[in-house]
């Protein structure tokens, strides 16, 4: 009896640790450890900026423009009744400390930035399609996602980033935004809020800060020294 005890141990023993070993080797042959699970969408696009072989003004800054634009394939556009009045920012110091960025302290209205490929639209329809940018803030300024579709409509995102004392790098995943219509001349919003939008095909995408800057000196603003975005292609 006893000898039959152990050799039923010693089976059962056996056929968990043969389990184990097979579960354990399954992702190799395509299971979420291996190829055949998800992947994340390629990067789309890039943008840190450059600094313009013009002088500053007297603050270390230039007015924010296509010049200002580090990647060729893109193409940048201001919004908003003061949306000329965002600046590109010098380095001040160190780059890793305060590298180039675009701010908006002397506006004086909400504004928005946007920035489109000029080949592309970008899809960002995959769950983990994302806005990944590197900002400083001050006060209780924010900024959100803004993008604009194909079909001409205008969304921003409810999901922020800030407050953020040192230029932080933070992910916007867009599975996780809710959008609202805004108009972009005003940079307000209006209607209601959109469920699930269409977002196959999104020609430009960009930040929104939904407050007036507040000038020099501490108050309220925001920096935004990158942009990144992680989406599939869709060619124009």
């Amino acid at each position: 009896m006893t000898r039959q005890i152990l050799a039923t141990i010693a089976l059962v023993a056996w056929a968990l640790t043969s389990s184990a070993f097979a579960q354990t080797d399954q992702p190799a042959r395509g299971g979420r450890g291996g190829g055949g699970g998800p992947t994340r969408p390629p990067l789309f696009f890039s943008e840190s900026w450059k600094a313009l072989p013009t002088p500053t003004d007297d603050h270390g800054e230039w007015p924010a423009g296509q010049a200002g634009v580090a990647n060729p394939n893109l193409q940048l556009s201001l919004y908003g009744p003061s949306g000329k009045d965002i600046t590109l920012v010098a380095v001040r110091g160190r780059a890793d400390v305060y590298p180039l960025n675009l701010w908006t302290g002397v506006t004086t209205s909400p504004v928005g930035v946007t920035l489109r490929d000029r080949g592309n639209y970008v899809d960002l329809t995959d769950p983990l399609a994302k806005i990944r940018w590197v900002v400083r803030t001050s006060g209780f300024h924010q900024i959100r996602p803004l993008i604009k579709l194909a079909d001409g409509t205008w969304l921003v995102g409810d999901h922020t980033t800030g407050p953020s004392a040192d230029f932080n790098q933070a992910d916007v995943s867009m599975a996780d935004v809710h959008w609202m219509k805004i108009d972009p001349a005003r940079m307000v919003t209006v209607g209601v809020g959109i469920d699930r939008p269409d977002l196959s095909k999104v020609d430009e995408v960009g930040f929104a800060d939904l407050m007036p800057g507040s000038g020099h000196g501490s108050g309220g603003y925001v920096n935004v020294a990158q942009i990144e975005v992680f989406g599939k292609p869709v060619k124009r």
